[in-house]
């Protein structure tokens, strides 16, 4: 099957802010239909799921759609899934966001709140997503993450990156926050997600997206293998400064910009 004969759906809780990915998907000559019902999940060839806000308001959508067991179900029909943000936390088996509510529970772990010792939180801006295999074990399909290229993440929980016991076997890239490193995408079989927003990630986070949509990304479970130490994840965040400026008119009724107040 071609990307342009499969049948692309978002998989929306009701969160709201999708806009920007449907933009993604469309500027890459895909078409992407929204999920409504239960059945839509039979429909689907590939499903994307982004989610924003907290992680119990997530859970709680998907369980009060009837969503929360047809996604399970699709997981395991071995059809692919790409979830974003939050629609990668609620992979995960719980949150300390939400302590009593719990994820779906496809991959071993829990979400945890930063550490605000060191930093600010949240973590917002843009970083590297820095592929953490130490050999090429991998198919030739996989993820397009540059190991040069730099992602937006906007998050106050993440999961954090051990690189031993059960993340040998869906951990695909970590990022470092000043002194924690995080789980920053994972891939198992058929499911692949990112904590950042590849949708607001320009060209990068596009060439992500399009990997997912137009390649076959199976991960076999014999790939799994030692990954990069925590204290070998390097620290990428790029700071970003915008000068404010206003503009006025000076004394003969040109406009000229100044920096925030009026200078005589």
């Amino acid at each position: 099957m071609t990307a342009g004969d499969q049948k692309l759906y978002l998989l929306d809780y009701g969160a709201g802010n999708v806009r920007s990915l449907l933009n993604a998907v469309e500027k890459l000559g895909h078409r992407i239909e929204y999920i409504k019902t239960v059945e839509d999940f039979a429909k689907a060839d590939k499903i994307i799921f982004p989610g924003v806000g907290a992680f119990g308001y997530a859970m709680r959508a998907l369980k009060s759609s009837g969503f929360a067991e047809p996604l399970k179900a699709y997981i395991a029909s071995g059809r692919p899934l790409m979830g974003i943000c939050v629609g990668m936390q609620v992979l995960f088996e719980g949150s300390d966001e939400s302590p009593s509510e719990p994820g779906l529970g496809i991959f071993e772990g829990r979400v945890e709140l930063f550490d605000k010792k060191l930093k600010s939180v949240p973590h917002m801006g843009w970083n590297a997503a820095q592929v953490v295999h130490q050999e090429n074990v991998l198919t030739s399909a996989v993820p397009e993450i540059g190991e040069d290229s730099r992602y937006y993440f906007v998050h106050s929980y993440a999961v954090p990156y051990t690189g031993v016991g059960a993340q040998r076997g869906y951990v695909h890239s970590a990022t470092r926050y000043v002194d924690q490193a995080v789980v920053s995408s994972v891939w198992s079989r058929n499911v692949f997600a990112t904590q950042f927003h590849p949708e607001k990630s320009g060209a990068a986070g596009l060439a992500l997206l399009q990997s997912f949509i137009e390649r076959d990304l199976v991960r076999p479970p014999s790939s799994a293998g030692e990954l990069r130490a925590p204290e070998d994840v390097d620290s990428a965040l790029t700071v970003r400064v915008i000068a404010c400026l206003d503009v006025r008119a000076n004394d003969q009724g040109d406009l000229v910009v100044t920096k925030g107040d009026q200078y005589d």
